[in-house]
């Protein structure tokens, strides 16, 4: 209550003749939380409250101004110090809501397509030198979130030497190939309830964490989603659908589509690794069990992907002796 009371004196300090009602917006996974300034003659305003010991607002106005090619929140007034922010309203349904209310999919699949148009734009527009490197030693941090809080802290059962040795060779046959991936700018959390239904182009938040990457990455983010699946055959279509407008774009995807799907499906592993991490993470060391149900959902993604592949074979025996091949219940689907 402090903090949001310190929230309302600063934004009576910028909006020092105007009237407003503040209520709440949304909350990050992490330490941030998001409030709604309704003013007296009906607009609006976000504000971001990021407490400064425990993170800083500079990473956000950094890529704020490096995403501007796309619909992000636009930064009305600042207050670095306090870590506060009022940013533009981009509306309150996002991208998953308007799945949710409707499940039609043709409904999905136009914003879908929406989005892949979005990315492919931030894309292009990518230039080296800009956002730190989405380089080996992060990818590793990232994946050793599975064995640290999923395997020893959800499943309360550490690596053996057996499944270490596994877990060695998991490492040393993933991580090459996606260093090797032409790169771009990562948004890292590309995603529907990252995305806003607006009168004009998508709105797109969440993007402090930004990197410059594998350019597989946020299409996988988008497709093999944490809170709604979708059939693989209709994945596939929209995975087909964004190499095609890529290509065209010139953006540096592999000439043979077989190639890049291969690619799409590598970098999901990764991903869905160190997700599982972090959702075991966010419930046992921060007490948040919002995201908890749905670590079934990345199990079943690894399982089916490391079926697949026979590089991937350690992977999936790992898998088994974790948590065995029997796919389990996930929350929405399609």
């Amino acid at each position: 209550m402090q903090r949001q009371n310190e929230l309302k004196s600063w934004l009576h300090s910028v909006y020092p003749d105007a009237t407003f009602e503040l209520s709440f917006a949304a909350a990050d996974a992490d330490f941030r939380r998001y409030f709604r300034a309704t003013f007296s003659d009906g607009h609006s305003v976000i504000c971001m409250d990021a407490p400064p010991d425990k993170m800083s607002v500079a990473p956000y106005l950094k890529v704020q101004k490096l995403f501007d090619m796309v619909n992000v929140p636009q930064v009305l007034a600042v207050n670095e110090a306090d870590g506060f922010m009022a940013l533009s309203d981009l509306g309150n349904t996002t991208f998953l809501t308007a799945m949710q209310f409707d499940t039609r999919e043709e409904v999905h699949k136009t914003l879908l397509l929406e989005a892949i148009d979005e990315l492919v734009v931030l894309q292009t527009a990518s230039r080296p030198g800009q956002l730190p490197p989405y380089d080996h030693e992060v990818m590793l941090r990232e994946i050793n979130l599975f064995p640290e809080w999923f395997a020893a802290k959800e499943l309360g059962t550490p690596f053996n030497e057996a499944q270490n040795a596994l877990w060695r060779q998991t490492a040393d046959t993933l991580l090459p190939p996606l260093l090797a991936q032409p790169q771009v700018y990562v948004h890292r959390d590309f995603i529907v309830r990252n995305l806003m239904l607006t009168n004009g182009r998508p709105g797109v938040l969440d993007f402090q964490d930004a990197l410059y990457g594998p350019v597989s990455y946020d299409l996988v983010s988008l497709l093999r989603d944490a809170f709604i699946e979708w059939e693989e055959e209709f994945v596939l279509d929209l995975v087909i659908r964004y190499w095609e407008k890529a290509r065209a774009s010139g953006l540096p995807v592999p000439d043979a589509f077989d190639e890049f799907y291969r690619n799409f499906e590598w970098m999901g592993v990764q991903r869905h690794l160190k997700v599982a991490g972090i959702f075991a993470r966010l419930y046992h060391r921060d007490g948040k069990d919002k995201y908890r149900p749905e670590i079934p959902r990345f199990l079943n993604y690894l399982r089916r992907t490391s079926r697949r592949y026979h590089e991937l074979a350690p992977l999936y025996a790992l898998l088994l002796s974790l948590v065995g091949d029997e796919e389990r219940e996930t929350g929405f689907t399609f």
